[in-house]
């Protein structure tokens, strides 16, 4: 379902969006750039570092397939409508959910517990800056229904049980282009970390810090 509103200029909004492209480059470059001289306490090839990275692996497809669900309900309407159909019924920025499940994916490909959260942590800590500024221009431009979908609707940890179907509303396989494209980022994790645990074996990469 979704509540018609009229038309509001999109320029902030589309700043926004940058800002989130923005954010999420920026954090996947730092944190591939940090994890170039870690590594696991648990050695290549053995169980439990197999397991986590496999673990990992899931979990970024888990998020790149909940970022394209994600844009089928809200392509191109955030700055007109209140979207709350679908993963929009259990959390209000499920764009952001999902990138940060990801994100934990990739910190998973280091075989390593505390990279899954550390990487969770440093998206989502990211992404709550621009969430909050996103709230504060829709309230403005939304108006009433925007705030009984603030009082409703969780603003990250999804609420499972208000889930409803809802509305798709028009489809753009452009904007479904897009955000695979976005997503599509976490998955270099995957060829980059072996080449890096490669590397490190060989000796070609120092290890500067090991993370449990």
């Amino acid at each position: 379902m979704a509540n018609e509103i009229n038309p509001a200029p999109v320029k902030e909004l589309g700043g926004y969006q940058h800002m989130r492209r923005m954010v999420l480059a920026v954090l996947v470059v730092v944190l591939f750039a940090a994890l170039l001289f870690g590594q696991s306490t648990f050695p290549p090839e053995t169980p439990v570092h197999e397991t986590l990275e496999m673990f990992g692996v899931l979990l970024i497809f888990l998020g790149v397939i909940g970022r394209l669900w994600s844009t089928l309900y809200i392509g191109g309407r955030k700055s007109s409508e209140v979207v709350t159909g679908g993963p929009y019924s259990i959390t209000r920025n499920p764009l952001y959910v999902f990138s940060t499940v990801a994100a934990a994916g990739v910190g998973a490909q280091i075989g390593s517990f505390s990279g899954i959260i550390l990487f969770a942590l440093l998206c989502a800590g990211a992404f709550h800056i621009v969430i909050l500024r996103e709230e504060k221009y829709l309230k403005q431009v939304l108006g009433a229904p925007y705030q009984a979908y603030l009082e409703r609707v969780p603003r990250f940890f999804p609420k499972l049980s208000l889930y409803q179907e809802g509305d798709t509303g028009s489809f753009k396989p452009r904007l479904l282009l897009t955000t695979l494209l976005d997503g599509l980022v976490f998955l270099v994790a995957l060829p980059v970390f072996e080449t890096i645990d490669g590397a490190q074996q060989s000796g070609i990469l120092p290890v500067l810090f090991r993370l449990p």
